[in-house]
């Protein structure tokens, strides 16, 4: 069996034209031949069909076993026809799941070599099909996808999803025993007064309070009960603090101004957050940090009483990003709101993922505001786009200014989505003149399209698919073929097997084929450690031997990640442990120093309990292992 051609999972996406490998498109690949090699549909598709369509979707491929790690044979189905019998009945019995979601065209046979495979397309589930479970219970067979697999959901995150499915608004709940003593006075008093000075010869500057709050949605009134109060719009938009944490304990909100060089978070130089020295409630928030957020930008701006003067598109994009953080934040949720302002970088940052594709959203045209609610007040003293045109006027505001476009992120457990909007070129200067000299002449012959992909390395830390299509205008194909032609002359490296590529600079102990790139590394890194001149710019760090290979955006990156993996948990488990450090050692080298410090544990703990298992688990290797104790020790993650 081991004779016939192996297959890497690149391989296998090209030959099934799969030419977009990007984080919404993962692969699951099953043998399904059976016992009696007829074909057998595998019981652990089911628990994978529910994590993908609970996450963003993905392909299933049966026919094909892993022999290797990343590597796969065409076993082949002798006969398709009746797995895919067993995939249907099973599909449509409410016994074995919840919903099915797919049409005839989500399945499909193909042929290779003389073998068949079959080919199953889960598209993402939409909010309303949401959760999609395996089993009688949702509590117990709900499942979502990330870098190591499925993974079952916990009973919260079970429930937010179920919140999702039938509340078109979130935000328009009666809180009952919540009365308008529970408002800020001086902040509605405020909010009256934009609104006057937004909409002078409205009828509702003529109302009391209380009939305004009803007006806007802040009041309701349940019409089968009689009961009237404040809804959680309302106490969210003008609420005392007290108030707000006692509708929703999770509640928190986060402006932090830092330093271009900051990795960790910790040298920010100015922050407003819910310490009890204001408010607390959102409007107040928003009319305090978007004051900060405008200030200092080097574009000409100006205020003339409330009313907006000469307001160029780089407000404008801010004051769109920050009210969309706000009106699509799952209050619900743990994760708390976080905007960052950086001098090359802002980032905003809401608990919950995005009610629709990320795609759709960019696009613009579809909306599914998570509180309907807020969107209205805001949209109503004029902050904010109309529906489904907001993040469009964020992203063509960005390339009006020939900035990096910005990155939408989504990520689970914690829920939250990140929109990261860099005030730096496509292709920096700096970056350009740092990229030729460490890769030498060769720099100069690729394609545009090849730099670009570089570059954004050297700035992000890394790239895919996904993130060169955003930015470039050429076939996905294409783009394919210009990423394999860097790894394949050694400018990159890839890492990924079941998931997405992910390119990065090549790590040390590169084989000798491609000892031309380490030599150009090291010569650079030593050029760089011998010169006074630093050829990029402090929030930009190409590779250095010295560090292992790891860029300081990537530091922060891990850094970032560690703090949201271990969010709000008192103990972290020994699972989760090992597995975050798993991640943090992909591709590369890192001493114990540094993983104590991202960690935030002892280096004794770290390499008593954690780091010697799992050598002796041969889940990481040592860089220099016939030297157990040597000073520059590093660990990486097996392939």
């Amino acid at each position: 069996m081991t004779s016939q051609p192996q297959m890497s999972i690149v391989e296998i996406a090209e030959l099934l034209n799969i030419e977009d490998l990007s984080e919404s498109t993962y692969i699951e690949i099953k043998k399904a031949s059976g016992e009696d090699g007829r074909g057998q549909l595998p019981e652990s598709l089911f628990p994978t069909y529910s994590a993908f369509a609970n996450t963003f979707g993905g392909i299933v491929l049966l026919g094909f076993q892993e022999v290797s790690p990343g590597e796969f044979i065409l076993v082949g189905i002798a006969e398709p026809g009746r797995v895919i019998d067993q995939l249907w009945s099973n599909l449509n019995n409410r016994e074995k799941v919840s919903i099915n979601f797919l049409k005839d065209d989500n399945v499909s046979v193909g042929t290779y070599n003389g073998k068949q495979y079959i080919r199953i397309i889960v598209p993402p589930a939409r909010r309303e099909q949401k959760p999609v479970y395996v089993g009688k219970n949702p509590l117990a067979g709900t499942y979502r996808r990330n870098f190591s697999g499925d993974y079952l959901c916990d009973e919260s995150t079970v429930k937010r999803m179920i919140a999702e499915q039938v509340d078109e608004s979130r935000d328009a709940r009666l809180l009952s025993h919540f009365t308008e003593d529970d408002l800020d006075g001086t902040t509605l008093r405020s909010y009256r007064n934009r609104f006057r000075s937004t909409k002078p010869t409205h009828p509702w500057n003529s109302l009391d309070d209380h009939e305004f709050l009803r007006s806007i949605g802040g009041l309701t009134r349940d019409r089968s009960s009689g009961e009237e109060g404040l809804t959680l719009a309302g106490i969210l938009m003008f609420g005392k603090l007290r108030s707000i944490l006692d509708a929703v304990p999770h509640y928190f909100v986060d402006y932090q101004e830092r330093r271009s060089d900051d990795d960790d978070g910790t040298r920010w130089v100015d922050r407003i957050t819910t310490d009890g020295n204001w408010s607390g409630n959102l409007y107040d928030f928003f009319q305090i940090v978007i004051q900060k957020l405008y200030r200092d930008l080097n574009v000409p701006f100006k205020l003339v009483g409330p009313s907006r003067v000469d307001d160029t598109p780089v407000h404008e994009a801010l004051r769109e990003a920050l009210t969309n953080t706000l009106v699509h934040a799952d209050y619900s949720g743990t994760v708390p709101i976080l905007i960052i302002k950086r001098p090359d970088m802002f980032s905003f940052r809401n608990p919950g993922t995005m009610r629709v594709p990320a795609e759709d959203a960019i696009r613009g045209g579809v909306s599914d505001c998570r509180n309907r609610n807020l969107q209205t007040m805001f949209d109503l003293i004029g902050y904010g786009e109309r529906a489904g045109s907001g993040l469009p006027k964020i992203f063509q505001n960005w390339r009006e200014q020939l900035f990096r476009l910005p990155e939408l992120k989504e990520k689970f457990n914690p829920e939250q989505t990140v929109l990261l909007m860099r005030m730096m070129s496509l292709l920096p200067d700096a970056v350009m003149k740092s990229l030729e000299s460490l890769f030498g002449s060769d720099f100069n012959e690729l394609s545009e399209v090849q730099k670009l992909a570089l570059a954004t390395v050297a700035i992000e830390g890394s790239v895919t698919h996904a993130r060169i299509k955003e930015m470039s205008d050429l076939h996905p194909h294409d783009l394919s073929k210009a990423l394999k032609d860097l790894v394949t002359r050694g400018f990159l490296q890839s890492a990924g097997a079941t998931r997405a590529m992910v390119y990065t600079f090549p790590r040390p102990g590169l084989p000798e084929s491609e000892g031309i790139v380490q030599t150009r590394l090291n010569a650079t890194a030593e050029q760089q450690r011998g010169s006074s001149v630093h050829l990029v710019p402090s929030s930009v760090h190409l590779p250095d031997s010295s560090v292992h290979l790891v860029p300081s955006s990537v530091h922060s990156a891990l850094r970032t990640m560690v703090e949201e993996r271990f969010l709000g948990r008192k103990k972290v488990s020994t699972t989760l442990m090992v597995e975050t450090i798993l991640i943090i050692c992909t591709g590369h080298f890192m001493t114990l120093e540094q993983l104590s410090s991202l960690l935030k544990r002892s280096p004794e703990t770290i390499r008593t309990h954690y780091l010697n298992p799992m050598v002796k688990r041969q889940l990481l290797e040592l860089k220099y292992p016939d030297k157990l104790t040597h000073p520059d020790q590093g660990y990486r993650t097996r392939e």
